[in-house]
């Protein structure tokens, strides 16, 4: 391939600091050899649309036109590339050769470390006026009186087009198309100067190119400059597809030698305290999360768990004593004094977190009654002693030990964490930890290099109660760093998604292996609904048993003659205990032929967890048993009150073994296992039992053969046991069949690993990812491996260091920034709430990004410029006090330039020949309808502009009517010369020919070209500025004028844009601002927002 090594020096200037690379201005000129039908002419495209993804380390280019005609809509592939593209030209003398007329304009990116870069590109031909077959390969120039323009595309490689030079390629999907490849050679480049560099030198006095300069032949496959391409046909393609989504896969296959840490509040381990010698004994209890022999993780890898223990250790020699005994089993312990236990457990998690994750609101939980009543035991000491004074102040207090116990966690796991460790966080109290685990490894490493899962084995609420949180956003965005996130049941992940929509703004797709991405900060995190079973060969053990034996059979003496109908809940509101005795009270009413057949064993469990809800929940209980009993005898129900969250499973077992019918009925529940342990032990050779469910249970999605009810319709439910009780033995067999093979079969063990393996697929798929980025950056050859749709993020890092070397040494400088979304943090517009309403007088950007730009403009080598597509007042009111400082307004329809003077502004604007008048006369109407619908909208009147601004709306709402009055408005409107644009939550009527690069280049073309020209915006709107800053240098250029030595384009966030550099977010940008102006920031943030303190001084000060 051609490789450039001779480089002319346009201009020598001399500094005391050397100017970096980064940043550079170069320009590549192009000549072809092509014989193209009469009316068709050549255009070169630049690789910085379809080349690499992340391109770290190359150049990124943005080629320009020497016209201002070539702007197109960014919503098509051929109108992205065409809009990145030069236009060639030839004349009689020099047919067939084409020459570019302006320069293709380049910046050096950043990662640049080796003196051979690659600039890609390709040769298109356009057709104005053909004709064509497939409507997707035209492209309509909106400022050329709507010419269609028809792009066709080189390629030599396909075989029915080889031997006729004419024929070029139209359907071909441009991802497959073959793209040519120079070598730059940036060794002699001298920082401190501004260089020129050629692929084919512009020609000489006469017009003529001199003869050895290297020129390419259109459509020839012997190019040198196809060689790239050519080699990449040769390597085999690379699997993008997912791992194997097959059960047998061992764990170590999967995790390699990784360890595991897995980190929950309550360790599954059960002490015991020897009352003689002083001395613990451990063991892992029943648990999801405790080890286990059936494929557990623990045989093939390093695996420790992270939580506390219920045992009080009032002294460091008892806690020392703890620590000793758990160190066999790998579980470390942490501990906490009473008070932080008491406002983060029985405070924050049990009563906020709990009630609202199950989908209760807090006005219900404050004012249901719930813990009215104390209770005493049947023994007739007193269990529970009550509070029922609800004070809405302590919500404070509880959030800060919610915060304090999750950054101990964090603590004490960054002690002993290493890189490529895997810490899984499980269930509600730890959802912070993500988070500050994701802060941490980015203070100590610089980037993650913690593999995190999170895990809830609650249910999620809807999106409507979970707003009600007063830190909901903490706590969403606390899960979303995770790299996995697991539900045990879709409505709960479908929740969750549409919380991170409503109150995030987030989106989320469908990936490849039935899993799903939400796209946050840049990454994408994986949410999975993995089911999981119980420990089959435990069950089956203890069902050999003799004890469990016995103890089954003596229920069936005691209640001989009787059908059994069991149940174990927890006594607590959501449980349904008291929905599930009035069922039974309806069914020996309506059903009397019951009476003397059947008894309800009910067993109720007092975890102590929440004390108000367990007191009510008992009273109202013993109430109900008293009626039912006084009413029916004595014999149809057995009642029991057990103190502790879990029965012996020797109980549970000989109750499952005696009893006909398992009925669990919780309004509102996450994962319980009892269901599926029923089925189990009622397998064959064993006499099946009917289970019933509540259709609010997770358990209702994996038991297929169960009973499912609304246990708040009594009748039913009495039916339905009325109907478990009745059943023919065939139909009990059939039911169990549905699902002894998934309870048989999905142990824990498996369940961790299909979970990690999950958490595996989305790492190696980034990691995938990631060596593309680097394969792509680093070698020609990697350029086929394209998105689907052929373009890519072709945007480097910026790199602030390097930009404020550049700033440093410039004489002079131009500067324009955008203002909502850059400076002035922008709220999805998917976001249900949002705290500010865009093109609001408002809306203003936080004190320390106004403290920049005053700095910035009291620099008398600085010439700044905000550029808003807001109105005229908002942005005069926003920062029009600001001396020295140029507004745009309108997109570019209205200019003030930079003055000294206090006071109202002078504005100079343009209707760029539009007749408002009458267009407001069509629109207004229509506008009024519509903002009549849509409460929070409203119409947004410009100088250059009309819009219809639904942002604060409901977001779905509004986009359904914005899709409407798109259709509208562009029926009514297509007399006048005006399009509609859709952005930021606004609907606009704009002029054809408006659109915010005219104020780059009526800046740059009034002044000296400067030596620093820096350009950053945020969205669509931006990237006419992007791609006028290098249409101005390469006019410049052309016409003898001095050029930049250095221009940064800087888009907000990773997408495909003109833009040569990007950052995450508009705090960076404020980052930036500050290096500039050599103001201090901590922790790499400047922006009042990320203060918690401050609350909303984002839209305030």
């Amino acid at each position: 391939m051609p490789c450039i090594r001779s480089i002319n020096v346009v201009k020598k200037m001399e500094y005391d600091d050397p100017a970096p690379l980064n940043g550079k201005v170069l320009k590549l000129h192009f000549a072809c050899r092509a014989r193209l039908p009469h009316g068709s002419s050549l255009r070169v495209t630049s690789s910085n649309l379809w080349g690499s993804t992340i391109q770290s380390g190359s150049i990124a280019s943005t080629a320009v036109s020497n016209t201002d005609a070539n702007y197109v809509e960014l919503d098509s592939e051929h109108k992205l590339i065409y809009s990145s593209s030069v236009e060639m030209v030839t004349t009689p003398e020099d047919y067939p050769l084409w020459r570019t007329r302006t320069p293709v304009i380049c910046v050096v990116n950043s990662g640049c470390t080796d003196s051979i870069f690659q600039h890609k590109y390709r040769y298109l031909v356009v057709t104005p006026g053909a004709a064509v077959e497939d409507s997707t390969d035209a492209v309509t120039s909106d400022e050329q009186d709507g010419v269609i323009d028809v792009t066709t595309w080189e390629d030599p490689f396909d075989n029915s087009l080889h031997g006729d030079e004419t024929k070029v390629v139209k359907k071909k999907s441009l991802a497959k198309l073959p793209f040519r490849v120079i070598d730059i050679d940036l060794s002699s480049l001298d920082p401190g100067s501004v260089k020129e560099t050629a692929l084919s030198y512009p020609p000489n006095t006469d017009g003529r190119y001199l003869e050895d300069i290297h020129v390419d032949n259109f459509n020839n496959p012997n190019d040198s400059s196809f060689r790239a391409y050519k080699e990449t046909l040769e390597l085999p393609p690379l699997d993008d597809s997912f791992m194997e989504e097959d059960d047998s896969s061992k764990p170590e296959e999967i995790l390699s030698n990784k360890r595991i840490f897995i980190v929950c509040y309550h360790l599954p381990v059960t002490l015991t305290k020897d009352e003689i010698s002083g001395e613990y004994t451990a063991e892992f209890t029943e648990s999801l999360i405790a080890k286990t022999e059936q494929g557990s993780v623990t045989k093939t890898n390093e695996t420790f768990w992270v939580g506390t223990v219920s045992t009080k250790a009032e002294s460091e020699e008892e806690r020392e004593k703890i620590r000793n005994v758990l160190e066999p089993l790998n579980c470390s312990p942490l501990f906490f004094d009473d008070d932080t236990v008491d406002s983060f457990y029985f405070g924050m998690c049990k009563q906020i977190l709990w009630p609202t994750f199950h989908n209760i609101d807090l006005i219900d939980i404050a004012k249901s009654g719930w813990g009215k009543h104390s209770f005493v035991h049947e023994e007739g000491r007193v269990v529970l002693e009550t509070d029922n004074c609800w004070d809405q102040s302590r919500l404070d207090i509880w959030w800060h030990s919610f915060i304090a116990v999750n950054q101990h966690f964090s603590d004490a796991l960054m002690e002993v964490l290493r890189p490529n460790d895997v810490v899984w966080v499980h269930d509600y109290h730890l959802a912070l930890l993500p988070k500050l685990l994701h802060e941490a490894e980015a203070g100590l490493y610089g980037k993650r290099v913690i593999e995190k899962v999170f895990f809830l084995h609650i249910p999620f609420p809807t999106s409507q109660v979970f707003r009600e949180l007063e830190r909901g956003e903490n706590i969403l965005e606390g899960m979303l760093h995770a790299d996995v996130v697991g539900f045990h049941a879709f409505d709960h992940a479908r929740h969750f998604l549409n919380a991170s929509k409503r109150i995030l703004g987030l989106s989320h797709e469908s990936l490849i292996g039935g899993l799903i991405g939400v796209k946050f900060r840049g990454t994408k995190v994986l949410v999975t609904i993995s089911n999981v079973s119980i420990e089959a060969d435990v069950v089956e053990k203890a069902l050999q048993s003799q004890d469990v034996q016995d103890a089954a059979e003596a229920l069936r003496l005691r209640h001989k003659g009787r059908s059994i109908v069991s149940g174990i809940d927890i006594a607590q509101g959501l449980s349904g205990v008291s929905l599930k005795l009035l069922a039974f009270e309806k069914l020996l009413t309506d059903y009397p032929n019951w009476r003397d057949k059947v008894v309800l064993i009910q067993i109720c469990l007092i975890p102590s967890s929440r004390i108000n809800d367990e007191a009510d929940t008992i009273s109202h209980v013993r109430h109900l048993v008293d009626r039912i009993r006084k009413g029916f005898g004595s014999n149809v129900i057995h009642y029991e009150e057990y103190l502790g969250s879990s029965l012996p499973r020797q109980r549970r077992l000989a109750l499952w073994l005696a009893s006909e019918v398992f009925m669990a009925v919780p309004i509102r529940e996450g994962l319980n296992l009892l269901p599926l342990e029923y089925v189990f032990s009622r397998k064959s050779p064993r006499t099946p039992g009917v289970t019933i469910t509540s259709e609010f249970s997770a358990v209702c999605s994996i038991l297929n053969g169960a009973l499912r009810v609304n246990p708040f319709d009594i009748q039913a439910s009495s039916t339905s046991i009325d109907t478990a009780l009745a059943m023919p033995f065939e139909q009990k067999v059939s039911r169990r069949e549905r699902d002894i093979q998934f309870v048989s079969s999905s142990s824990s063990g498996l369940w961790t690993r299909r979970v990690l393996r999950d958490l595996a697929d989305v790492t190696a798929s980034t990691a995938k990812e990631k060596q593309k980025e680097k394969n792509r950056s680093n070698s020609s050859k990697m350029d086929s491996l394209t998105t689907l749709s052929g373009f890519s993020i072709s945007s480097s890092p910026l790199d602030t260091v390097a930009v404020a070397e550049a700033y440093k040494i410039a004489r002079k400088r131009v500067i324009f920034i955008d203002f909502n979304g850059t400076i002035v943090m922008k709220e999805p517009t998917g976001k249900y709430l949002k705290r500010a309403m865009l093109g609001t007088s408002e809306v203003k950007p936080p004190s320390e990004t106004i403290d920049a730009l005053i700095k910035l403009c009291a620099d008398e080598r600085n010439i700044v410029y905000v550029v808003s597509g807001d109105t005229e007042d908002n942005i005069e009111n926003a920062i029009g006090h600001i001396k020295g400082l140029g507004l745009a307004s309108g997109n570019g329809g209205s200019l003030s330039h930079p003055t000294l003077e206090s006071g109202r502004r002078k504005w100079i604007t343009s209707n760029l020949g539009v007749d408002w008048d009458a267009i407001k006369k069509v629109a207004l109407p229509i506008l009024a309808k519509y903002t009549a619908r849509a409460n929070g909208s409203f119409v947004k009147l410009t100088s250059s502009s009309i819009g219809w601004s639904y942002y604060s709306c409901d977001p779905e709402w509004g986009s359904l009517l914005a899709e409407s009055l798109v259709i509208e408005l562009e029926n009514k409107l297509q007399i006048f010369d005006v399009h509609l644009v859709t952005l930021k939550g606004v609907v606009e009527v704009v002029p054809r020919k408006l659109n915010k690069g005219l104020v780059v280049k009526e800046v740059l073309r009034r002044h000296e070209l400067p030596d620093f020209v820096l350009c950053v915006g945020d969205d669509v709107s931006d990237e006419k500025m992007f791609t006028a800053v290098f249409s101005v240098i390469a006019q410049c250029y052309a016409a003898g004028r001095p050029i930049p030595h250095h221009a940064y384009t800087i888009t907000v966030g990773k997408k495909i844009s003109n833009a040569s550099y990007y950052v995450e977010t508009a705090a960076d940008v404020a980052d930036l601002l500050m290096k500039l102006t050599g103001m201090n920031y901590s922790s790499g943030r400047a922006m009042s927002w990320d203060n918690e303190d401050l609350g909303q001084a984002m839209f305030e000060s």
